[in-house]
């Protein structure tokens, strides 16, 4: 890679890829030992990487300010790294903390997931790390472990309590298929969503509305559904079926009933997009993306304005359905549309921005595409 070496002065030893991901269904289910349902964007981090003798990890993004972040591999410190460096310089530190003898780095990253969007451009940053240190140290990682790795980077480095979806989607997600994973066992099993066979696309809305999962609001909607699972007498909230929803609701204090009420139903969701996509029947998951939307905005309250207007106004162009995508307070939105209004439900949502005066959002097709790789 040419770009790497102007910036370090030699070739690379290797090239890998991580993507962002889109989530079909199954929001805020994974830090309840629940049911998700994502696909990988062909969006993703690119890092050309070489081993260091010195400990030394330099880290350089493309995207960045043109500077080189300098760290000792050995003396990372959550407290002393800021900014986009925190995720890829976390995962060195997991895999230290492991016991792996991962040392020095000079890592060159070209990112065009994009960023606040609700599209896991951290996860992507932490897993294509994660992937080419397993390989240039000879790590014999899996993609789970690596995937589990990634998370503690971004758990415990970074400081965001995610659950381990956007890692898992971006180390084992493949091409032309939804991953079904259970947040529990990691037990997974690629559901095939061939969508132009069925005439569809999935049209995702970036609004631009900028999130950040470290403000405080996220770990406030975790911290309450725990405090839910507790007091129910749950290992986590997946414990609970929905036909015992109801009696449950009535056990618990008035704050924390809208998030059981939204995680049971949004399992039973991804369950019911599963079985549709086994059955072939993809359009049948429009209603349960529409569904899943009401319950993030309603139950859940983690929508926005934004998301909001793009929902309904895909809906109301012809797609078949619409939500919000990722941890929320922005983000995107995500659609599945006849191939043929594709158009027609984009330029809607433009219009529909505009006049309400918006910032003008990023809308582009979502094809289901491969995990972490080495592309040279």
């Amino acid at each position: 890679m040419t770009d790497f070496q102007s910036v370090f002065g030699a070739a690379p030893e290797g090239v890998w890829a991580a993507p962002g991901r889109v989530n079909l269904i199954g929001e805020h289910t994974d830090y309840n030992d629940g049911f998700v349902l994502p696909v990988a964007l062909p969006h993703s981090a690119v890092a050309a990487v070489r081993r260091r003798d010195d400990g030394l990890l330099r880290l350089y993004s493309a995207q960045g300010d043109g500077l080189v972040t300098e760290l000792k591999a050995a003396e990372l410190d959550p407290a002393a790294v800021t900014g986009w460096a925190r995720y890829p310089a976390g995962v060195v530190w997991a895999l230290r903390e492991a016991g792996h003898p991962v040392g020095g780095l000079d890592v060159h990253i070209d990112s065009d997931v994009p960023t606040g969007a609700g599209l896991s451009s951290s996860a992507a940053l932490e897993c294509v790390l994660a992937a080419a240190c397993n390989e240039l140290y000879g790590l014999g990682l899996t993609p789970a472990e690596l995937a589990l790795t990634a998370q503690r980077a971004e758990n415990d480095f970074v400081g965001v309590p995610c659950g381990v979806m956007d890692q898992m989607a971006s180390m084992c997600c493949a091409e032309g298929g939804a991953l079904f994973l259970d947040t529990r066992d990691l037990a997974q099993r690629q559901v095939p969503l061939d969508l132009a066979g069925a005439g569809l696309r999935l049209l995702v809305v970036d609004t631009r509305v900028k999130h950040d999962l470290g403000d405080g609001a996220y770990a406030g909607l975790r911290a309450g559904c725990e405090r839910a699972a507790a007091l129910l007498d749950l290992l986590a909230l997946r414990d609970l079926p929905p036909a015992a929803l109801d009696g449950a609701l009535v056990q618990l204090p008035a704050e924390l009933r809208p998030l059981v009420r939204h995680v049971v139903t949004e399992n039973a969701r991804v369950e019911q997009a599963v079985a549709l996509l086994d059955a072939g029947d993809l359009a049948g998951l429009g209603p349960v993306l529409t569904a899943g939307h009401a319950s993030l905005r309603d139950d859940y309250r983690v929508s926005c304005p934004e998301t909001d207007l793009a929902v309904a106004t895909a809906v109301a162009a012809g797609a078949l359905g619409a939500r919000m995508t990722g941890g929320g307070f922005g983000g995107s939105v995500l659609a599945l549309v006849a191939a043929a209004r594709l158009e027609q439900v984009a330029a809607a949502v433009l219009d529909a921005f505009a006049e309400a005066g918006h910032t003008t959002p990023r809308v582009f097709p979502a094809v289901p595409s491969a995990g972490a790789r080495r592309l040279s």
